[in-house]
């Protein structure tokens, strides 16, 4: 996914109207604690109905929700949305009836821009947002909005992208963002830290929310304090809800919490047993799940594993669950589907999940999808894909006809949307091209093709680099160059390029991406003349971090470290500072993890991999959402 997510498809959810608004009195007239906006003063005489604790709509609120009845003018219907009157009413009913009123009418307009985003199938551009946001100025929840107004409220103008960041971003925009934000907060952790009953807390409504949580900080939205809280408060609730929970819901929260942890909400016990509340319904009602919601599931559950998620028993039941769906639905799914779906797998099985029946024969349904509907796919679908597939192979998935056919058909499109791919995808494609030659794959002409094509993509995006990439780039050219690649000059330039990168990051590098750089730099001196100043440089940044972090590498980074360094001496490296000092750091270790050395000595660096961006698995895309049962949203895919 963009974010990194691995993504998720699928279209924006949408609160479902469809039952009775909730009239219970809120204890306390108390605005939010962070109420910032500035509430507007009118004397209209109340509008009552004689004998209940109903409102009247004003005339503004009415034609904003007859819009799903006519035909889609969007200027039209837009501006129809942003008339004055309509927040002066809101406005002044808010004022004039205090700890009475509800919070209807707000979420009655809220669910009217919602679905005006659902008849012009698209979120508000930055034009409209812009427009509705000097109107939302006033636009503030209290305390004693009942727990049906919350919902509609903050999940609907979520799914129309009402608290989406754009870049640039206006500064008021995000200003009114931040305070409507914060009055909506105070009010859902002040509903959800009263009586279950009084409050009308129910299950759709605790899914829509976190999903809703889930997207805001998907499309850039700041975890405060406040939204932390607000979290937690909800987490609390899934447990005690958990027997309401409809298919759909399950696929939400799920997705919700996969999604919170990968933009850094960190795994506490509180999610943790929200998760593990919420997995068992997965088997249980495994033959309810559409296509999508198969989808975002396996996303999700690969995504919390990727994240440090235990391999539960429970997680494990839900993933062989969901994997003989696959291939009952194979039909349907969608092409952002099919790739999140064969990422999901892959990232699941590089994170030691058993190569399964129930895996294979998903794999196997899967992947004739992809010739079909090849032409489909995005920059960032592509990526995944030849990601996805190069992960499989590297843990042994057999390479099938199937699976070649299915390169051959992806390996051209990498070509036609060159430019389309960011700093990530470049690293993705490149790492996933190595891995497959480095796995069997004929080094055909398309392949050959697919990586010149690339390589002068480097320099240019080269300040964007993250050090896993830099790391991955660096790793894919000297295995590339290893299994026959020519050292043509755009391979030369493209490491021209990246060598200073390591050593102004050469603190940020984890203890593989080490490994990994000193066994290319290795292998790339060892295939042609490579020892310019930068790459001696570049040598001697990086071996002290070889003794900082000698207690953290594995058997087989201490064998490529030291398989490396020897390389480096047999080149002439041998009067390079800090060389004597990193081989004898080693040294200890390798009388001390003697037993975990496999038989064969040598194996190559388990190269790391970043995600792909393109929408949080996506993902998508990231913009799986849904409507009504609260449909997921869709979500860019990430590896």
């Amino acid at each position: 996914m963009d974010r990194s997510s691995a993504g998720i498809s699928g279209k924006y959810t949408t609160s479902n109207n469809g039952y009775n608004q909730p009239n219970g009195h809120a204890p306390s007239s108390r605005r939010g604690r962070y109420r910032h906006a500035t509430v507007r003063q009118w004397n209209h005489p109340p509008r009552t109905a004689p004998g209940r604790n109903e409102f009247y709509h004003s005339s503004g609120t009415r034609s904003s929700q007859h819009l799903q009845c006519r035909s889609v003018n969007p200027a039209q219907d837009f501006n129809a949305l942003i008339k004055p009157e309509i927040m002066d009413d809101l406005v002044s009913q808010s004022d004039r009836f205090g700890h009475r009123y509800n919070g209807r009418n707000h979420g009655q307009y809220a669910s009217s821009i919602k679905k005006y985003t659902s008849a012009v199938q698209r979120p508000l551009n930055r034009a409209e947002q812009s427009q509705l946001m000097r109107l939302l100025q006033n636009f503030a929840a209290t305390r004693s909005w009942n727990w049906r107004s919350l919902t509609t409220t903050l999940h609907s103008l979520t799914s129309a992208g009402v608290f989406t960041l754009h870049k640039p971003m206006d500064e008021r925009v995000k200003l009114t963002q931040a305070n409507l934000l914060s009055t909506l907060f105070d009010a859902i952790i002040f509903n959800c830290n009263q009586k279950p009953p009084a409050r009308d807390i129910d299950a759709q409504g605790v899914a829509n929310l976190l999903w809703a949580m889930a997207k805001l900080v998907d499309n850039g939205q700041e975890r405060t304090p406040e939204f932390n809280e607000a979290v937690v408060a909800l987490l609390h609730h899934v447990n005690a809800q958990k027997a309401h929970f409809k298919p759909q819901e399950v696929t939400n929260l799920v997705w919700a919490m996969a999604k919170l942890v990968d933009n850094g909400l960190e795994q506490t016990p509180d999610l943790k047993e929200a998760m593990f509340a919420l997995l068992p319904h997965v088997n249980v009602q495994k033959d309810q799940f559409i296509p999508q919601a198969i989808t975002n599931l396996l996303w999700a559950m690969a995504k919390m594993v990727d994240n440090g998620q235990e391999h539960t028993p429970r997680l494990k039941e839900a993933v062989a669950a969901l994997l003989p769906r696959v291939n009952a639905q194979k039909a349907h799914f969608k092409p952002q589907e099919v790739t999140n779906l064969l990422w999901a797998m892959a990232k699941l099985v590089d994170n030691g999940l058993e190569r399964t029946p129930g895996l294979k024969d998903a794999v196997a349904a899967l992947l004739p999808l992809l010739n079909a509907q090849k032409n489909q796919l995005n920059a960032q679908g592509i990526a995944n894909l030849l990601w996805a597939m190069a992960k499989l192979v590297d843990n042994r998935l057999e390479r099938t006809p199937g699976l070649n056919e299915a390169v051959a058909a992806l390996l051209p499109l990498v070509n036609a949307q060159k430019n389309q791919f960011i700093p990530q995808h470049i690293a993705n494609l490149l790492w996933a091209m190595a891995k497959l030659v480095d796995n069997g794959q004929e080094r055909t002409p398309r392949l050959k093709e697919a990586v010149a094509v690339l390589l002068p993509q480097v320099n240019p995006e080269k300040a964007d680099f993250k050090p896993q990439e830099i790391a991955n780039l660096l790793w894919a050219m000297a295995k590339l160059v290893d299994n026959g690649q020519e050292q043509t000059p755009e391979l030369n330039e493209a490491v021209a390029a990246l060598l200073p990168l390591v050593n102004a990051q050469k603190t940020n590098f984890k203890p593989q991406g080490i490994v990994n750089l000193l066994w290319a730099m290795a292998k790339l001196v060892d295939n042609g003349p490579q020892q310019t100043p930068e790459f001696n440089e570049t040598v001697a940044a990086l071996l002290p971090h070889v003794n900082a972090q000698k207690a953290n590498f594995t058997p087989q980074g201490i064998a490529n470290l030291l398989w490396a360094m020897a390389k480096l001496v047999d080149n002439g490296q041998e009067h390079t500072p800090g060389l004597k000092e990193a081989v004898a750091a080693l040294l200890p270790h390798v009388n001390a993890q003697k037993d975990q050395f496999i038989a064969s000595g040598y194996r190559q660096p388990a190269v790391g991999h970043g995600k792909t961006g393109g929408q949080r698995a996506g993902a998508y895309t990231r913009t799986q959402r849904g409507c009504g049962r609260a449909v997921v949203p869709r979500e860019r895919t990430e590896s």
